[in-house]
């Protein structure tokens, strides 16, 4: 996206830098600020929310910023703008009200909480960047209807793999190649990882055991294939995906059912593969001629041809979604319409009547991806809704959980939001 550097670059010439204003000052979030810290032409860092005010004192202190605002006001997160003073809250709300800023990234990584913020900051004409791929997999066509009411963006993020591989739809696109699928590298799955079994790697790298468990599990996965899917439109060659093992990305291209890429296109990984990192896409074209062409550029035979990016940098380019959304209006990745795909909540052992689900990156379940008219004809459980659910029967190991099998909690925002999803885009 090279326009944006220079659309920046006038930003600044114009002392009419994009004003952020970040919710959650975790792990990622505190990258975020970082990046935009340390510094990006252009762009301004104007506040930090987090429940915890030390961690969100920690993104300004990390960067080498001492001299930060505390604010219990919209009226003193506004004042703290006007005078381009670092500022913190414990309050989401008022930092989404707040004049001044431009666009809110949502880097929670919780749904309820996510959904409510998100709601709050579109009402209020902000642009969001959601950080958060489990409240986009499970929310993401019903906020878009949202944003788009209020004439605003929201957008999943370049940097992690929905993005990365929908910048690479859209090139294959601009070359005249249709893309027919498009996923991700991962090193491995197991769904029956625990936060147990990860607590030692999740502490080696200074993170927390239940996001690195969705990792493992394949959750996140799931959650991150969904997300690609709704924005490029893609479904899935069966449930959980196919998965082949590679030696090199490339490989994928004689490994995916060319039915199911020529019928629609489908989202899938693949395991193990070189450079282990990054994203790809497959483009088809069968004009004789340009296959001439890509053969003499190394790029196979075709029809098929693969391109990838070798790397995912997340809070690094999280920084051209930001400008993309608040200075052209243009998502990195958001819904095209109804849910392509859905993650569906399937049992990690066997679970008896009465126990509570403790949700994304637990020990009682996992998430897979399949498509979304399974879940709307089964009547499934979507895995973004299932923490704090009750079960009202036991449910065998691996075994897809459905509505009428458990209780759920009252009063949450996120089950509102899902009915309203589910009506609008029933069928």
């Amino acid at each position: 996206m090279i326009i944006v550097d220079s659309a920046l670059e006038q930003r600044e010439k114009d002392g009419k830098p994009v004003q952020v204003g970040i919710v959650g000052a975790g792990y990622m979030g505190r990258g975020i600020a970082l990046e935009i810290l340390t510094p990006i032409v252009g762009m301004r860092l104007a506040a930090v929310s987090n429940r915890n005010l030390d961690a969100a004192n920690r993104a300004y202190t990390d960067a080498g910023v001492s001299e930060v605002r505390s604010a219990s006001s919209r009226a003193q997160i506004e004042e703290a703008i006007a005078a381009q003073q670092p500022v913190v809250t414990e309050d989401a709300e008022i930092l989404c009200k707040a004049e001044g800023i431009d666009v809110v990234v949502e880097a929670t990584g919780e749904i309820e909480f996510g959904a409510a913020i998100t709601l709050l900051a579109l009402e209020h004409g902000k642009h969001v960047v959601l950080m958060n791929a489990e409240l986009d997999a499970t929310l993401g066509p019903i906020l878009k209807t949202y944003a788009d009411r209020q004439g605003v963006v929201i957008t999943n993020t370049d940097g992690d793999e929905p993005g990365v591989a929908m910048n690479l739809v859209r090139f294959a696109k601009t070359l005249g190649y249709q893309p027919v699928a498009a996923g991700n590298i991962k090193g491995m799955i197991d769904h029956y990882r625990t936060p147990e079994t990860q607590k030692a790697f999740a502490e080696k790298y200074n993170q927390k055991a239940r996001p690195i468990t969705s990792f493992a599990d394949g959750t996140k996965l799931s959650m991150e294939t969904t997300v690609l899917a709704n924005g490029a439109g893609f479904g899935v060659g069966q449930r959980g995906m196919y998965g082949p093992k590679c030696e090199h990305v490339k490989d994928v291209l004689g490994m995916l059912p060319q039915d199911d890429l020529l019928g629609g296109g489908i989202v899938d990984y693949c395991v193990g593969a070189a450079p282990h990192t990054g994203a790809w896409v497959v483009g088809y074209n069968e004009n004789p001629i340009k296959r001439q062409y890509m053969s003499y550029f190394k790029m196979g035979d075709g029809p098929f041809y693969l391109f990838y990016t070798p790397y995912h940098l997340p809070h690094l380019q999280i920084i051209t979604t930001i400008a993309r959304a608040a200075l052209f209006g243009d998502p990195t990745v958001a819904p095209i319409g109804g849910p392509r795909t859905e993650v569906l909540t399937l049992a990690k052992r066997d679970l008896k009547q009465g126990e509570v689900l403790d949700g994304i990156g637990g020990f009682l379940s996992y998430g897979t991806i399949d498509n979304a008219a399974a879940l709307r004809d089964g009547k499934l459980l979507p895995m973004g809704l299932s923490e704090h659910c009750t079960l009202k029967r036991d449910i065998p190991k691996d075994q897809v959980i459905a509505y009428d099998a458990v209780e759920l909690p009252g009063g949450r925002l996120c089950d509102t939001l899902r009915t309203e999803q589910d009506q609008r885009f029933a069928g």
